[in-house]
């Protein structure tokens, strides 16, 4: 216990000091990255100037989803019926300890059934866990809510083992389609799941226990929402512009058009929770249970105030993703790991390769896309799985997310909190993740 305070209390001062604030991290990245390019590569300064430019705006669809994420979400949970279901599932938690299991229980469960779900509803169910006990540490309740995403590549929304599952894939004529019940479902990748799902909730408890000095709420951000307004004109002192957009048909005809496309997109495709479908869900319930378009976007400009963050850094990532693949830096990262590895520790350094491009490509995809004409042949010649070597390129993308502020911006636009305020727990909670993902990527099959 002295020793996991010592620690706790050494990482969170260490991020309070010298992390800075999420953007400038991007920006610091930007210019390592730079450097490295051109001091490991042949790339010329003005070349890596050129896949920095040519790479910076392709994430712009990406970052749309992820602003919608969070807009859609803060509305959603804003109406209403959700806060209701929200303060109830809260009523679970009557203690701190308590509080902070539940969060982080919920949350990685989410997390499993979709990413974008998992990080909206663990920050959204955190806020009001915190309102219902205050004398939580508000900073470790949201890192509990974020630890939830270290399980999201071993779930249903798993980009790259739902990638190499579907036909006519980019390497498909080297290893076919790899079904789900070799990667999702293998003993390695449920081992993994459910010691993350088990420890990591009593992990989070060990941490309140040991933060002692370190706890700090943010009480202004606990106040109940803003009710919504009266109206204050009747029916008669409206203009007709006014009752239409106070008219609740409105909301319900447009509502059930959406719902009806969700409900087709299911029947069509399964269960098949991407972020698009679930945004799509998000916004027209929202819609529907806002009962008045004023309502809806009184909701709306609350929410945008939330978004800044992911609109201006998404494209500095971008522009890092394309300096590190054009330059051939991906490349030569993972190659070096290639050539150390033997058939016994290929998955696991396999694993790391991965943590580590997840830092300068915090995209599952495009991480495989990055890694996979590399490690697969790697893998089929030292006569290891592939499907073992996709889930290690996949849970090397999770697991350094705990130290990568990328993914944690809508979570923390939600929080109203700074990534510093998190990453002391989360560097904790990604030490300890690093045991039993290897053990299972050395032993397990």
């Amino acid at each position: 216990m002295k020793l996991l305070k010592g620690m706790t209390l050494f990482f969170d001062r260490l991020v309070q000091r010298y992390l800075p604030d999420a953007f400038l991290f991007a920006v610091i990245l930007t210019l390592v990255v730079f450097g490295l390019g051109i001091g490991f590569t042949e790339s010329s300064p003005v070349q890596m100037v050129q896949f920095w430019g040519d790479g910076f705006w392709d994430l712009l669809a990406f970052a749309m989803q992820m602003s919608l994420i969070v807009v859609t979400g803060y509305i959603l949970a804003n109406t209403p019926l959700v806060k209701s279901g929200l303060e109830r599932l809260s009523t679970l938690a009557k203690t701190p300890g308590q509080a902070i299991l539940l969060v982080s229980f919920t949350a990685a469960a989410a997390c499993l059934v979709n990413y974008g779900f998992g990080l909206v509803v663990g920050a959204l169910l955190a806020i009001h866990v915190a309102r219902r006990v205050p004398n939580v540490d508000y900073r470790l309740l949201m890192a509990s809510a974020y630890s939830g995403f270290l399980l999201w590549h071993g779930g249903l929304s798993g980009s790259i083992p739902l990638t190499i599952a579907t036909e006519d894939h980019f390497l498909s004529d080297t290893i076919g389609s790899v079904p789900i019940t070799e990667t999702l479902f293998s003993g390695m990748n449920l081992f993994i799941v459910f010691v993350l799902l088990v420890s990591l909730p009593f992990l989070n408890l060990w941490l309140l226990k040991t933060s002692g000095d370190l706890s700090k709420n943010n009480l202004e951000l606990l106040h109940e929402d803003r009710a919504e307004e009266e109206l204050a004109a009747t029916a008669e002192q409206m203009t007709p512009a006014e009752r239409l957009e106070n008219s609740a048909i409105v909301s319900i005809a447009i509502g059930l058009l959406g719902l009806s496309f969700v409900i087709y997109f299911f029947v069509q495709n399964g269960l098949d929770l991407n972020i698009n479908i679930v945004n799509f869900l998000f916004l027209f319930l929202g819609i529907l249970f806002h009962k008045t378009p004023r309502n809806f976007l009184n909701s709306v400009n609350e929410a945008v105030k939330n978004a800044g963050g992911i609109i201006i850094q998404f494209p500095f990532y971008a522009g890092i993703m394309g300096m590190m693949v054009a330059s051939g830096l991906s490349e030569q990262m993972s190659s070096w790991f290639v050539s150390i590895s033997t058939e016994f520790t290929f998955p696991l350094f396999a694993f790391i390769s991965a943590g580590i491009i997840n830092f300068f490509v915090p995209s599952g995809g495009g991480q495989w896309a990055v890694q996979a004409p590399i490690m697969v042949p790697a893998a089929m010649d030292l006569d290891v799985s592939t499907a073992k070597t996709a889930m290690a390129v996949a849970w090397g993308d999770s697991w350094t997310n705990m130290i990568q502020p990328f993914w944690a911006l809508p979570l923390l636009a939600i929080a109203g909190l700074k990534v510093k305020d998190i990453m002391g727990f989360c560097v904790i909670i990604f030490l300890w993740s690093f045991i039993p993902i290897s053990i299972a990527l050395l032993f397990i099959n």
